[in-house]
């Protein structure tokens, strides 16, 4: 049983981790790459998608590690485990105080009501991700090497 729990809480963690992966140096730079309007909107229709379903999944992660670092909390890899945990609140935290109300604001966006400054709110949403991805890249990476 430990090692099924072990298995799927990798996997979802390195799942998220590709999105996230993905969205930062795949997704956002094509959408950045369009004309104007179609990039917007791109980013938009992104933030209102995957703004349901990563909080669930971070979650969810979160929780996964907590339950293995629970059960394994006498052995080897343990402390690997606790702090790839302590890596995933961080990404919770800076998801909650930074990242989520600028997609907030961006997920509404068209291009007849959106800001002056809207590609500048992207750029800080972007810089503040690419620390996020390399947290839970982290706390990926401890996970990985908490199964051996």
């Amino acid at each position: 049983m430990l090692n099924a729990l072990q298995v799927i809480t990798t996997v979802v963690v390195g799942l998220m981790v590709g999105v996230e992966f993905s969205v930062a140096f795949v997704i956002n730079p094509i959408f950045n790459a369009l004309p104007e309007d179609s990039g917007q909107l791109g980013r938009a229709h992104g933030g209102r998608m995957l703004g349901a379903v990563m909080p669930v999944w971070y979650v969810t992660s979160l929780v996964l590690v907590a339950v293995w670092a629970g059960v394994t909390w006498h052995h080897h890899g343990t402390g690997l485990v606790v702090t790839a945990g302590a890596l995933l609140l961080l990404s919770v935290i800076m998801s909650v105080l930074l990242l989520v109300p600028i997609n907030n604001q961006g997920k509404t966006w068209t291009p007849d009501n959106r800001p002056a400054d809207w590609k500048q709110q992207m750029n800080r949403w972007d810089r503040y991700h690419y620390v996020r991805v390399a947290v839970i890249i982290a706390a990926f990476t401890l996970l990985v090497a908490a199964l051996t």
